[in-house]
Order: C-alpha cells, then sequence, then structure tokens
C-alpha cells in the first residue's frame, strides 16, 4: 500500500507512513508479536546460562577449566545487562535521526546474530587459538549492541501501529506483546541449560543463534504490513529541546530513578539466585533441575498473572481505588521488597549449613513476578503514552537506561563486596547481602510513594491530533 500524502525521501513511498483511519487491530502486529517472541528466546536462552557457563564451564586458551569466582561472574553478567539497555538509548536517536524504526532493526538485528554466532565458538579455544575470554567480550560487545540498539525500536513500532481510532487497542497489544516475550523467554530458559548439560556450551549458544535468525526474517517479511514512522532527521534534537519533549523528560526521569532500584533487585535472578539455587535442594518430582533452569519459572509466571491481573486483580483493585499506572507500579516496588525478603529467609538457612528445598526460591519468584507485571509492563505502556510523537524511541530508550543502570549497581555492589572480602570484611556476605537490598528497594518504594503524588503529564499517540 502507498501513502503518497505522508511521504518521506527517506522512507520508501509503498509504506504507509501513518496509521490509516481503524478501528481494528493493525496488520503488522502479528509480524512484531512473532518476531518478539523468538527474539527474546535468542536473548534469554543465551542470558539464561551465560552466568553458570561462566562459573562452571569456561575454559583458558589451552583447553584447561578457568571457570570465574561468583562475584567476578556478577560483574560480568551485570556489566553485560548494563550495557544491553545502554545501547537503546543510541538505538532510539540513530532511528529518529536517521534510519526509522524498520531499518534500524533490520541492520542491528544482523549484528545481534554475529554476536549469537561468535558467542556459539567460545568454548572453542583450541580451535581458534584465541582466548575464551576475548571471545566472550567481543561476542557479548556485538549481542549489546544489537540487542540493545533495537530494543526502544520494538516496543516503539508497536506503539507506532495505532491511531486514534484504534488507540483503545494499545494497553491490550502491550500485555500480549510481553506476552510474547515470555513465551520465548520461558521455552528458551528451560531448553537451553538442557542443551548446555546435554551437549555443551556451543550447541547450547548456536541454538539461540538460530532463533535470532528467525526473528529477523520474520520481521522482514512483515514490512509491507507495518506503518513506517519517517525519522525525523536533524529535527529530532530540536524536539528533544521542545518544551513538550523537555517537560515530559523531567515527568519521567524521577520515576526511572526509581525503577532503577527495581532492575537492581529483578535481575539477579539471573546471578545471585543462580548461586543461591546452587545450595538448595533441587530435586523436584526425581529430577535434579539445573540451577540455571529455574529462572523459566519467572516467565511462566508472566504468562499466568497477565490474564489473572487484567482480569481480576485489578477490577477488585478499582472497586477500592482508581488504578492508575503509577498507583500499579508503587504496589510493584512493594511486591518486589518481599520477594528479596524471602530469599533472606532462605540464605538464613543456607548459611546455618540446612539445604532449603528450591520451593521456597519459586514462592520467591511468584512474588517477583507479580513485581514485574506491576512495575515493568506498567512502566512501558506508561511511558509510550507519555512520549511526545516525535521522541517515542528515544524516551523507550531512557525508560531502558534505568535497567542499565540497575545492572550497574548490581555490579558495582558486588565488585565492591569483592574487595572489602579480601580486606577481611564479610558484613554484607550470605543474608545480609538480601537483608542490604531488600531494605534499600522498601525505601526506595516509600519515596516514590511521596513523589507520584505530585506526577502530571500529558498522554501523546501516534494519528492523535491532540495530546491530553
Amino acid at each position: 500500500m502507498s501513502n503518497s500524502k505522508n511521504a518521506s525521501p527517506s522512507t520508501p513511498r509503498k509504506y504507509l507512513t501513518s496509521p490509516p483511519p481503524s478501528d481494528k487491530m493493525p496488520k503488522g502486529i502479528p509480524y512484531i508479536v512473532g518476531n518478539e517472541a523468538a527474539e527474546r528466546f535468542s536473548f534469554y536462552g543465551m542470558r539464561a546460562i551465560l552466568y553458570i557457563f561462566m562459573t562452571d564451564h569456561l575454559l583458558d586458551a589451552s583447553g584447561n577449566f578457568a571457570g570465574m569466582d561468583k562475584e567476578i561472574a556478577t560483574q560480568w553478567q551485570h556489566r553485560f545487562v548494563f550495557a544491553v539497555y545502554f545501547f537503546p538509548i543510541v538505538g532510539a536517536i540513530l532511528s529518529d535521526w536517521l534510519f526509522g524504526k524498520y531499518r534500524t532493526i533490520i541492520w542491528l538485528s544482523l549484528m545481534y546474530c554475529v554476536g549469537h554466532a561468535i558467542m556459539a565458538m567460545v568454548d572453542m579455544p583450541t580451535l581458534l587459538a584465541l582466548d575464551p575470554k576475548t571471545i566472550l567480550l567481543v561476542a557479548l560487545a556485538c549481542l549489546a549492541i544489537g540487542s540493545g540498539g533495537i530494543k526502544p525500536c520494538v516496543s516503539a513500532h508497536v506503539g507506532d501501529q495505532f491511531g486514534s481510532g484504534n488507540k483503545h487497542l494499545l494497553p491490550r497489544v502491550f500485555q500480549w506483546f510481553y506476552f510474547s516475550i515470555n513465551v520465548g523467554a520461558a521455552a528458551s530458559m528451560v531448553l537451553t541449560p538442557w542443551l548446555l548439560d546435554h551437549f555443551g556450551p556451543s550447541v547450547a549458544f548456536g541454538v539461540p543463534g538460530v532463533l535470532m535468525a528467525l526473528a529477523t526474517l520474520v520481521f522482514w517479511i512483515g514490512r509491507n504490513e507495518y506503518v513506517h514512522i519517517p525519522p525525523t532527521g536533524n529535527k529530532i534534537f530540536k524536539e528533544i529541546r521542545s518544551p513538550a519533549a523537555k517537560t515530559a523528560i523531567f515527568n519521567l526521569l524521577p520515576l526511572y530513578a526509581f525503577v532503577v532500584m527495581f532492575w537492581s533487585l529483578f535481575d539477579q535472578t539471573q546471578s545471585t539466585w543462580i548461586e543461591q539455587a546452587k545450595s538448595m535442594n533441587r530435586n523436584i518430582l526425581g529430577i535434579d533441575f539445573n540451577p540455571a533452569g529455574f529462572q523459566a519459572i519467572n516467565s511462566i509466571f508472566v504468562l499466568m498473572l497477565i490474564p489473572i491481573f487484567a482480569g481480576f486483580i485489578y477490577p477488585m483493585m478499582d472497586r477500592f481505588f482508581e488504578v492508575t499506572p503509577l498507583k500499579k507500579i508503587g504496589v510493584g516496588l512493594f511486591v518486589t521488597a518481599i520477594s528479596f525478603a524471602v530469599c533472606g529467609y532462605v540464605q538464613v538457612q543456607i548459611d546455618a549449613g540446612g539445604q532449603p528445598h528450591i520451593y521456597w526460591q519459586i514462592l520467591a519468584y511468584i512474588i517477583l513476578t507479580a513485581g514485574e507485571v506491576l512495575v515493568s509492563i506498567t512502566a512501558l505502556e506508561f511511558s509510550y503514552s507519555q512520549a511526545p510523537k516525535a521522541l517515542k524511541s528515544f524516551i523507550m530508550g531512557l525508560l531502558m537506561l534505568s535497567i542499565a543502570l540497575g545492572n550497574l549497581l548490581t555490579a558495582e555492589v558486588n565488585g565492591a563486596i569483592k574487595q572489602l572480602e579480601a580486606s577481611g570484611y564479610r558484613f554484607l556476605s550470605g543474608a545480609n547481602y538480601y537483608w542490604t537490598f531488600t531494605a534499600a528497594m522498601a525505601i526506595t518504594a516509600c519515596l516514590y510513594v511521596v513523589w507520584s503524588q505530585f506526577y502530571r503529564g500529558q498522554t501523546f499517540i501516534q494519528g492523535d491530533d491532540q495530546s491530553r
């Protein structure tokens, strides 16, 4: 289809450049959701086994075991995630300034595929005659650039498909978008630890690479069905300095600062929670599960809790008070603190020489997932709605920068713990580690409740001439 009225020199004329009048679901949504499911499989599959690969499988250049200790591996893990969520702001600027969302997603997806290919070779040091840590660093850099760069573009690209006639479907689509993320994540976090145990790191890292290639193909196939919002060129910098943009950024930055602590806790499921699971009884129905495999529980619970929250919990809450996005986030921050309190209780038993059952960590996952539904999904949808039309990707990049900073906080805390332990100080080890993060999250939630009372903002939707 064409839309010559809205065509831009930087956007092929055969593509729609604004949402057509419609009250139905946009035709491009299935391709975007399918792409997201496959891409999330690739990312979460790789990330699910990264920590345990670095501690239990990493080799040196001679092919001898050279696993990292837990603090160093935690630093690598969270610095990688920091990079993944730092590059969205770069991808957002490139998208809105020069290339548009579609081309940015396609090109950076190819970089993403290269990173997966290199990652599959990390376990072949004698074949490549290279230091595995060097190969690992290069692979993680490519993955961070590719995965991070497309993140704000994909989520903003979803919203761009909607106009004033079907904007009422946007909350539902963002829920299904998040649902697809967790379908891919759950499948990969069950499969890749199993592949690691039975076929080794090369296969375990290679399969996610194949899924990323499939994700790129699916996204390309749907190209003629999408609305392609043209890049603004140098206008983006004028837009960033505009009164509406300054107001939106000023309003949202405090929210993102509070959410930093949420992500610092949440993303420890890929590091410290795995380490804790190593000391727990992981036998369920006669099967001893890989410590990394329990991350899949989070995605499974998301799939269960999204419809429960939408169909039961939110309507029930609405009987007592108006359920706004900011109130959802506030409740979620308190819930997240409770999940880490459960981990603290578990660690007390481990420190005393016990071996608590993994059921306790499953309980912590249920609570943490409830916090995720309240905080992460809501912040994603809310950020899109509060972003001026020309800066949707840029605002999404700022949101993801909060995830980066949360992971950087975790990495730096573990680096400080490593230094303190070398000097003989161990007051942040064991259960005290979890109690410290629990207290930090609870204090953050209290401060957030105070701040949220003063928030004022506007809503901006593509194809809608008026903000509100």
